[in-house]
């Protein structure tokens, strides 16, 4: 997907980290945390994140940056899973980012990382595509396109559970997002597992068939910005600041003012028409106060217990993982998991400070 030249947005594109200077820049991170006034965080290309776009580009992010004296550099990466590791390898501060992606990636590298915001969940924005069939079970057998071992791997397991199938029915292959609209049209994929907007160009394409979509796991997909834990308790600034250009912009969401969501769907290669479709299949909480409740909840803890037990089934949680807690996960309704090894945590109280100001 290409983004309409009005929009000047900051891009980068890094080949993904390897294991050794993973470990190498880890080894590192911890002591770069420390009381700074420039911080930088990024995104990629989803419905649910290009209001980063607009608060970016008309200069809102920057607004509430200067009201904490600080700086904000918002960066667009070009793949999502090379902006997590950049995020995990210290290379910025926050990263936009899935609730599963957050745990299997740099929380599970020990890079101690905070859910501050949780923006969405998908309703709808991930979906299985197949070619020649409109029956989802016909997906047994095939090759399936896919971010390997990203959230799209949970949600075609949980699909796949729906009709009685497992992994071991199909073949995944790993293709990265950037990829995966263009693929589709290769006479050799079969299916694919895609979010918004690459899912909406896919199903526009001839024999294209939406057999399978997030809205039948409403709440499990939720879409975060997450920060490294130290640095946001040496630099509470930083939080405040994202916190309120977020909701700032999702005020406008909620108004639907025309201008700021026609600069989105630009920012996401899309028209206007195009990214409210998208919209309406985000859950977008657009309001803090249901924000912080989602944090509070049980649910919440219930559904991160249920990604860490498909992460470790499939390895994501390192190869000498014991068992599914060996990543604790921390709520304000408990920890699941190893309390000493804490490395992924949502914390409501950014959210909660920005509505006791209000």
């Amino acid at each position: 997907m290409t983004r309409a030249n009005r929009i000047s947005l900051k891009s980068f594109s890094l080949a993904p980290l390897s294991a050794a200077l993973l470990a190498s820049t880890l080894a590192i991170t911890p002591a770069q945390a420390q009381e700074r006034d420039e911080f930088s965080v990024c995104w990629s290309i989803y419905a649910g994140w290009m209001p980063w776009a607009y608060a970016d580009v008309e200069g809102i992010v920057d607004k509430w940056a200067d009201e904490y004296g600080i700086s904000i550099d918002v960066v667009q990466v070009n793949d999502y899973v090379e902006s997590i590791n950049q995020f995990t390898s210290g290379n910025v501060d926050g990263c936009a980012m899935t609730n599963m992606d957050a745990l299997t990636i740099p929380a599970a590298s020990g890079v101690d990382s905070t859910a501050l915001i949780i923006n969405d969940y998908s309703d709808g924005n991930d979906g299985i595509v197949l070619k020649d069939s409109d029956d989802l079970a016909d997906i047994e057998g095939r090759r399936v396109n896919l971010v390997q071992f990203s959230v799209s791997h949970y949600f075609l397991a949980r699909a796949l559970e729906s009709v009685g199938l497992t992994e071991r029915d199909i073949e995944t292959v790993n293709t990265s997002d950037a990829d995966i609209v263009g693929l589709f049209s290769s006479s050799t994929t079969e299916a694919v597992a895609a979010w918004n907007p690459q899912l909406s160009a896919i199903a526009e394409m001839p024999d294209a068939n939406v057999v399978y979509t997030s809205a039948e796991i409403p709440g499990e997909i939720l879409d975060m910005m997450v920060v490294n834990t130290q640095t946001l308790a040496d630099n509470p600034a930083l939080g405040h600041a994202l916190v309120g250009a977020w909701y700032e912009v999702m005020g406008l969401v909620e108004a639907d003012d025309e201008n700021a969501l026609t600069i989105m769907a630009d920012a996401a290669g899309t028209n206007l028409e195009g990214y409210r479709a998208q919209l309406e299949a985000t859950y977008l909480y657009t309001d803090p106060a249901e924000a912080v409740a989602l944090m509070e909840s049980p649910e919440l803890l219930e559904t991160m217990e249920r990604v860490a037990e498909f992460s470790f089934e499939h390895g994501l949680l390192g190869d000498m993982a014991p068992n599914a807690g060996v990543v604790g996960i921390e709520t304000p309704s408990g920890v699941f998991g190893d309390e000493s090894n804490v490395q992924l945590r949502f914390d409501p109280s950014f959210t909660q400070a920005y509505l006791d100001a209000q």
